[in-house]
């Protein structure tokens, strides 16, 4: 019997951590993650039960602010990008973009909210409908707010040319909640407008 002995390229490669606030961000989205789940299982769990008070007929679907906070996904890609790429005054733009439509959703929300509080009278005590869609509902645009505030920080450190290539991978930290606070939305979307109606 003969021996064939192989000999394979010595390729070692280096392996190092995963950013930290990558990892931390990626817990905090597992843990919010599971929090929305609790909260949708809970509107479809009692949706149809409310026996009294206006229910889900009186919602009107928010397309135009869903529009706006889809579409500042893409805008916050972008501003991230050109960060990465060294263009400040573009990363600037698209991140008030972001801010922008962000807030144009939060302000869809609190229309909305204004017209079933006042005009139908549906209140988060009014029955169990009025409860699972304004905790629902609530407990994301309070995500958004937390976004956008954070958003806003790093605008004011833009402003004062605080914000360069260095800080691209925080950036990119925060582009992650902003996606999942985005991405959060079309599942609340699709259950209260899509499959509630």
């Amino acid at each position: 019997m003969s021996t064939v002995t192989a000999s394979f390229p010595n390729t070692a490669t280096e392996w190092r951590l995963p950013s930290r606030g990558k990892v931390a961000m990626a817990g905090l989205i597992i843990a919010e993650s599971a929090i929305f789940t609790i909260f949708v299982v809970a509107y479809l769990f009692y949706l149809g039960k409310s026996i009294t008070g206006p229910t889900r007929e009186v919602l009107e679907t928010p397309i135009v602010y869903t529009i706006c906070l889809l579409s500042s996904s893409l805008t916050i890609h972008f501003a991230a990008r050109c960060l990465e790429r060294g263009i400040g005054f573009a990363f600037l733009g698209l991140w008030l973009l972001t801010i922008v439509l962000g807030g144009l959703f939060l302000y869809g929300t609190a229309q909305e909210w204004h017209r079933l509080i006042y005009e139908h009278g549906l209140t988060i005590s009014t029955n169990l409908f009025g409860t699972t869609y304004y905790s629902l509902v609530g407990l994301h645009a309070f995500h958004v707010t937390a976004g956008l505030i954070m958003l806003s920080v790093v605008a004011i450190f833009g402003f004062f040319g605080r914000m360069g290539v260095s800080q691209s991978d925080r950036i990119g930290v925060l582009s992650m909640y902003w996606h999942f606070v985005d991405a959060v939305w079309v599942v609340v979307f699709t259950v209260v407008y899509v499959l509630g109606r």
